[in-house]
């Protein structure tokens, strides 16, 4: 498909946004059909990776990570129709290091639905950040058995790690500063400036 000008069209540049980011507050850096692609090519990875599906479990984190988790279980229903992958939810925020520092949110609903003790459990979150959620999600996890093994999906890499936690499945690497927010959508990624203090 070719513009009127004849040129391909663009796509997002987020090396390009910070000018766009001082002016505008906010700048889009993955549209719906890239977050699309990203989950079909995570699906893609993680049976790779695993020889298959055997004994793999996707464990979405509340709130960012359930949906990418719902959309993974469902991307990998279509490339291997002969294997269903558990899918559930986990709620962290009781388990957090930091838990007398921020606000207390009511507890989301965790949903696991098997025995992860053997298993090859998949967490997936949206944004990576200083990896202090997925620390708390492996604290979590011991209440559901002893996975034999434990990966990470995030949709955003967005660096500042605080712990030693990397991901194995990631969506999008994406430079950032600490004074921006990285959302992530069904609709699009879009990183937006902090207002100041």
């Amino acid at each position: 498909m070719s513009t009127s000008s004849g040129a391909a069209p663009q796509q997002p540049n987020p090396r390009a946004s910070a000018s766009a980011l001082s002016s505008e507050g906010s700048v889009s850096v993955l549209a719906e059909a890239d977050v699309s692609r990203a989950v079909t090519r995570i699906a893609h990875e993680i049976i790779e990776r695993n020889r298959g599906l055997d004994g793999v479990v996707i464990v979405g984190l509340q709130r960012g990570g359930v949906w990418i988790a719902e959309r993974l279980g469902a991307a990998i229903a279509r490339i291997d129709e002969s294997s269903a992958v558990p899918v559930g939810r986990l709620d962290v925020a009781l388990f957090r290091d930091d838990i007398a520092l921020r606000p207390v949110t009511p507890v989301s609903i965790t949903e696991i639905p098997v025995d992860l003790a053997g298993s090859t459990v998949v967490l997936v979150d949206d944004v990576l950040f200083t990896g202090r959620t997925v620390r708390a999600a492996l604290d979590a996890l011991n209440q559901y058995g002893r996975p034999a093994a434990v990966q990470l999906a995030v949709m955003v890499d967005r660096g500042h790690r605080e712990l030693p936690i990397r991901p194995d499945y990631v969506g999008k690497n994406l430079p950032t500063g600490r004074d921006e927010d990285v959302i992530v959508a069904e609709s699009g990624v879009t990183i937006v400036r902090k207002a100041a203090s």
